[in-house]
């Protein structure tokens, strides 16, 4: 944004040199906006021939349903990275007029959790490939389903940063949610592990 000063009348017939400027910054923002993307996939028939042509429906995560995989981004990264219940979700959205229940949107992770599953199994496997793994659990309220009530879970994290003992590869962390703390869930989650742990 360029702010002019005001022609004034002593100053017609004058030539302005610019000589400087003052530049200050804002930070601002533009609010998450929905929107709907309408598809169409026309269909044609050929003139005398029995044959019907139309381009195939792109896949989706979610086949058939309303979320587009930046809305399921959305939601994810405010519950995981964010800490923002789902209840809270369905509430900031309806204020935009937009109504998605959090049961649906519990199914929706849930889906998003599954198509992720192939990455989080090949983060946890190029953990294993490091001379040196942190390993540590944390407990994890989670509900009990039927009961209306909570149990403790727990979330164990396995880390890998050889950076401090000359190592080049990056830095990562792979999470597994178990219901125990038992040794057997580090067995089973760094089988064929031969380093230091």
């Amino acid at each position: 944004m360029v702010i002019e000063p005001e022609d004034l009348p002593e100053h017609a017939g004058k030539q302005k040199v610019l000589i400087g400027e003052d530049v200050s910054e804002r930070l601002d923002v533009i609010p998450a906006k929905f929107r709907v993307i309408v598809t169409r996939r026309p269909k044609y028939a050929f003139k005398n021939a029995d044959r019907v042509i139309q381009a195939p429906a792109p896949a989706h995560i979610i086949e058939g349903g309303i979320p587009t995989e930046a809305l399921l981004a959305q939601v994810a990264v405010s519950k995981y990275a964010d800490g923002l219940p789902l209840y809270r979700q369905e509430g900031i959205y309806a204020r935009d007029g937009v109504e998605i229940d959090r049961r649906l949107m519990a199914q929706w992770m849930g889906r998003v959790g599954f198509e992720l599953d192939i990455l989080a199994d090949h983060v946890l496997g190029e953990v294993r490939k490091g001379a040196r793994i942190f390993a540590d659990e944390t407990s994890l309220p989670t509900l009990a389903p039927g009961t209306g009530a909570t149990k403790t879970a727990w979330l164990w994290a396995y880390a890998r940063d050889d950076s401090t003992f000359g190592g080049s590869g990056p830095p990562m962390v792979a999470y597994r949610f178990e219901d125990s703390r038992s040794g057997d869930c580090v067995q089973r989650h760094l089988t064929g592990y031969r380093g230091i742990c």
